[in-house]
């Protein structure tokens, strides 16, 4: 079994209450959670409101599947997120 783990820092400009913060990255948990594959959590940065911390916790039988996903992931946030990309940072275990 391989894994990885994937932290992503997003800035969240504008971004003026909580209930907006969710509106704009609450769906990360729901899209991801349901593969089987993929544990998913926001690790920090609860309380401020222009930015957001998620880690993956990415599993899989080869290192190649464990990257495919990993970039899936990103490339998924990018393209949907309502936000900028400050940090990604990625780690094999």
């Amino acid at each position: 079994m391989h894994i990885s783990v994937l932290t992503m820092k997003i800035s969240l400009p504008g971004c003026r209450s909580l209930k907006e913060k969710r509106q704009r990255v609450g769906g990360l948990h729901e899209r991801f959670g349901r593969n089987p594959a993929i544990a998913v959590c926001e690790s920090a940065d609860h309380d401020k409101l222009d930015a957001s911390e998620w880690t993956f916790i990415v599993a899989a039988t080869s290192p190649q599947k464990v990257e495919t996903l990993c970039s899936e992931i990103e490339d998924k946030i990018q393209r949907t997120v309502e936000g900028r990309m400050l940090d990604v940072t990625r780690e094999i275990l």
